[in-house]
């Protein structure tokens, strides 16, 4: 169809790749200037190192804090790292350089993907815009790591749009694929089935929408229940294991007492920082607001409701919620659409400025904290 075409998408693949090189080259220069490997930072730290080790040995590995706390790697769903396995083995690369290749190729398929969806829902010149916005946010240079957020939101965008089309075989696989690569594939899921009984309720009877909503819950379902048969703990086994870990979902009591934690802590750092986070939880509500005003299909409100809860609502690990946003790609819509209906000159003015210190921040983020 049209909204599939690499020449109707080209400029928004460009957008991508160019606001990713930037980034990828304000990282090489500042590890230059500070002895940094980017090719380290990007593949071999952090959550890349156990995606890393799943492809090298299988699952099993699970370290013991001081504290008594577990972390097993059995948290990490497998798709990515089956990925590294399949570039590894012909290239010859180590798995994290492999997941760095996955991420560029999954990368390119997220920006198309959301391309497709923003095109089909508000036109294409919005949907450059929202892959603009996606490839500029603060923490867009996990896109660029040996990370799982590219893959994911690939999958997510493509099952979305595949949903919207009424393609419900390749939306239902599309969401299983997403529902072995991250837990927040039920938000896939629960677009899906709203997609498909929306259909059913104007009339569709297609087996197709029946059975691209089995399909959609199989990756997730498999792989949880997989873990609780290897733990012992059965259908709840998968949640000990994030347990583990000091995950869970308490509904942002947690998120809350840190942020007011911040705010009481008396010092002007922890203070500035409570109030960024409370502008920050402030924006991505907003944001969400306008795309209920905007009156997007229901299935992207059912996923970017179902992603941003949870982002929001985990209970531990407070500094990588900004990356756990990075799929909620649909909160984007909105002011791609307020930017398309600019003057292209001050746009990409605006872009360009947003690209560079995104690139400056990433650079930054990750020669410091880097993503939890």
């Amino acid at each position: 169809m049209e909204d599939l075409g690499f020449r109707r998408a080209a400029p928004a693949l460009a957008v991508f790749a160019g606001v990713r090189l930037l980034g990828l080259a304000v990282l090489a220069g500042w590890g230059a200037a500070v002895g940094s490997s980017p090719h380290t930072l990007l593949s071999a730290r952090w959550d890349s190192l156990w995606y890393a080790g799943i492809a090298a040995r299988g699952y099993g590995y699970e370290v013991v804090l001081p504290n008594g706390d577990v972390h097993s790697n059995l948290a990490f769903f497998p798709l990515l790292p089956w990925l590294e396995r399949l570039v590894a083995a012909p290239t010859g690369l180590s798995y994290g350089s492999a997941g760095l290749v996955v991420s560029a190729v999954a990368g390119l398929a997220a920006a198309w993907g959301i391309f497709a969806v923003a095109g089909l829902v508000h036109g294409r010149r919005a949907g450059v815009w929202a892959v603009a916005l996606w490839a500029a946010l603060p923490v867009a240079v996990v896109q660029s790591m040996a990370y799982s957020e590219s893959l994911f939101t690939a999958l997510a965008a493509w099952a979305l749009y595949a949903a919207l089309r009424g393609r419900w075989l390749t939306a239902g696989l599309l969401a299983a694929g997403a529902g072995l690569t991250r837990p927040v594939g039920v938000a896939v899921v629960a677009a899906v089935w709203v997609a498909a009984a929306l259909a059913r309720r104007r009339g569709e009877r297609s087996w197709r929408a029946a059975a691209g909503a089995l399909l959609a819950p199989l990756g997730a379902a498999a792989y949880v229940l997989w873990v609780g048969a290897r733990t012992g703990g059965g259908l709840l086994g998968y949640l000990d294991v994030q347990g583990g870990w000091g995950n869970g979902f308490d509904g942002g009591r947690a998120f809350a007492l840190f942020i007011g934690a911040k705010l009481g802590s008396g010092s002007p750092g922890g203070v500035a920082a409570g109030i960024g986070l409370i502008a920050g939880v402030a924006l991505v509500l907003w944001l969400y607001g306008l795309c209920v005003r905007q009156r997007q299909p229901a299935a992207l409100l059912v996923y970017g409701g179902i992603v941003l809860a949870l982002a929001l609502c985990a209970s531990a690990y407070f500094g990588s919620k900004p990356r756990l946003l990075l799929p909620a790609f649909t909160l984007l819509l909105p002011p791609a659409v307020g930017l398309a209906r600019w003057r292209t000159g001050r746009a990409s003015a605006l872009l360009g400025a947003v690209a560079l210190a995104s690139a400056g921040y990433g650079a930054f983020w990750l020669n410091g904290s880097g993503p939890p």
